[in-house]
C-alpha cells in the first residue's frame, strides 16, 4: 500500500471513529481519557461527543493550579460548567469522570429531578445537549492528594431544562 493509500485510510477511519482520530497525535492520553469518557456517557443518551478545546484546558490548568496547596474542593466560579473532584493516590482522568457519570442513578429524566438527598449535577453537567467542548486538568496537591477539574462551553445545568 502506497503512502498515499495509507494517509486516506487513516483519515477514513478517523472520519468514522472522530475520538480515535488524529486527535491521539495532538492531545496527551489523559485528554483522550476525559473525552472518551464523557463521549461515552453523551452517547448513551443521543447527545453529540464533546471536543478537547485547549483554551478551556488553560482556564482548568490554572485553577487547579491554585488548589495545590490545600487540594481543597472549591469551584472556580468563573463563566464555565464545571465539574471537580479530588481523591488519595493517583486519582485518574477516567476515575474522575467515572465518578460523575456514577450521580446517573440518582437522575430521573422523566422528572429532570435527582432522587432526594442525592446529587446529580455532575452528570448532567457531562451530559449536557449544548454543550461542545471540553478543556480539563489534573494536579498533585502537596498533600499527596490529586484535584481534577473540568471546564465544560457552553455550560449546562440551566434550573429547569432537562440535559438531554
Amino acid at each position: 500500500m502506497g503512502l498515499t493509500k495509507f494517509l486516506l485510510a487513516i483519515y477514513l477511519i478517523g472520519l468514522t471513529l472522530p475520538h480515535v482520530s488524529l486527535l491521539a497525535a495532538k492531545t496527551g492520553q489523559g485528554q483522550l481519557r476525559f473525552l472518551d469518557g464523557h463521549n461515552a456517557e453523551r452517547a448513551e443518551v443521543g447527545v453529540p461527543p464533546l471536543t478537547w478545546n485547549s483554551s478551556l484546558a488553560a482556564y482548568a490548568r490554572k485553577w487547579a493550579n491554585t488548589r495545590i496547596e490545600k487540594c481543597e474542593m472549591e469551584h472556580s466560579n468563573g463563566p464555565y460548567g464545571e465539574c471537580i473532584a479530588e481523591g488519595y493516590g493517583n486519582l485518574k482522568a477516567s476515575d474522575a469522570v467515572r465518578m460523575w457519570a456514577g450521580e446517573k442513578k440518582f437522575y430521573d429524566h422523566a422528572s429532570n429531578k435527582c432522587a432526594d438527598g442525592e446529587s446529580c449535577g455532575h452528570y448532567t453537567q457531562v451530559v449536557w445537549r449544548d454543550t461542545k467542548y471540553l478543556g480539563c486538568a489534573r494536579v498533585k496537591c502537596k498533600n499527596s492528594w490529586m484535584f481534577v477539574i473540568c471546564s465544560y462551553d457552553p455550560p449546562g445545568n440551566y434550573e429547569g431544562e432537562s440535559p438531554y
